[in-house]
């Protein structure tokens, strides 16, 4: 049925799931780092943070891959020629995985903000006055209930963030989609292929989704549900 292209596409799949998988912890420090300067009270860095989310959620995911990685390798290699520094080459691996957790770290600096918000001050401002250092709030109080409140927005997006990982082949990454089109257009036979691909996605995000369940019952244990 696949025409001993099996062993191919599942190293195409490993690609693809070290990729979203780095690209969510890139995506998490973009977006933490852009949710504390939103809440800072330094208006330099609340407009800096504000500019970044506008620009990246207004542009085409595949805009701004496109725009990143060749823009990326023109500035890195302007640079270099300045030092005096041979040709750098930036990898398709490294600047797909960039690229989307700079992306998708516009969408978690809202959602982290939002969870961050959603934790009532008075509980931080009794830890400060018992004598807890401003650390200690954020790990012991803040924290555990902000993970509570963003685990909805944050499955979200890394939902989204998995699809758009089909993006990364555009820049010439070896990927799983990359993969099936090349079996695809060797077997005349796109159909089989890209269904196949299509079910791999599937599965994967249904997956996503129970892991994502479990992790939102097991920071919601001792909270009663209000349902209308």
């Amino acid at each position: 049925m696949l025409h001993g292209y099996g062993p191919a596409l599942l190293g195409g799949l490993w690609t693809t799931l070290s990729v979203a998988a780095l690209s969510l912890a890139a995506a998490c420090v973009f977006g933490l780092a852009g949710a504390a300067a939103k809440l800072s009270r330094s208006r330099a860095l609340q407009g800096l943070a504000g500019g970044y989310t506008t620009l990246i959620r207004g542009l085409p995911d595949l805009v701004l891959m496109l725009l990143i990685f060749y823009g990326g390798q023109i500035a890195v290699n302007d640079l270099a020629a300045r030092q005096g520094w041979d040709y750098i080459d930036v990898p398709p691996y490294a600047a797909g995985v960039l690229t989307l957790g700079f992306i998708y770290g516009a969408y978690l600096t809202e959602t982290f903000r939002g969870a961050i918000l959603a934790v009532p001050r008075g509980q931080s401002e009794a830890a400060l006055a018992f004598g807890m250092t401003r650390l200690q709030v954020w790990r012991r109080i803040v924290l555990p209930q902000m993970v509570r409140h963003a685990i909805p927005g944050f499955t979200n997006n890394w939902l989204v963030m998995v699809k758009a990982t089909a993006l990364v082949s555009i820049i010439g990454l070896d990927d799983l989609v990359h993969r099936a089109n090349l079996a695809s257009a060797a077997t005349r036979e796109p159909f089989t292929f890209f269904v196949l691909i299509a079910g791999v996605y599937l599965a994967i995000t249904t997956v996503s989704l129970l892991a994502l369940a479990w992790l939102n019952r097991r920071f919601s244990l001792g909270v009663r549900e209000v349902r209308f």
